[in-house]
């Protein structure tokens, strides 16, 4: 069985005073507070959503 790679998320940044946008990108992932980490698919989607927040949060593969 072929195993997924997966994504760690963390939020490092605070998202106040960016564009909102931005924050509703986090709360699509399932970031909430700061240094609260996802494990999320590796996937096209996720990866672009990660593009728009790339200066608030770590990302790490698993």
């Amino acid at each position: 069985m072929a195993q997924t790679k997966k994504l760690k998320v963390t939020l490092v940044k605070s998202p106040i005073g960016y564009n909102k946008n931005q924050s509703q990108i986090l709360e699509a992932l399932g970031l909430r507070k700061l240094n609260h980490s996802v494990v999320l698919p590796d996937n096209e989607s996720v990866k672009g959503s990660i593009f728009h927040i790339k200066h608030l949060v770590k990302v790490e593969e698993i």
